[in-house]
């Protein structure tokens, strides 16, 4: 998992295959190796970050 995680970090997913956007969101909360991510669109999802998603600190 990435190093020091917390709420209020942002997330951004790289896309998977050429051609495919890049996904944003703010990382709500933590639980235990999964990321509680509310994207920039609305959506809100549980997720295992993975090799394709790079985390910008906040503050």
């Amino acid at each position: 998992m990435m190093t020091q995680v917390v709420a209020g970090d942002r997330i951004r997913i790289h896309g998977r295959v050429v051609g495919d956007a890049e996904r944003f969101g703010e990382v709500l909360e933590l639980r235990g190796e999964l990321l509680v991510v509310r994207f920039d669109d609305g959506h809100q999802a549980v997720l295992a970050p993975g090799s394709d998603c790079e985390i910008t600190h906040a503050g």
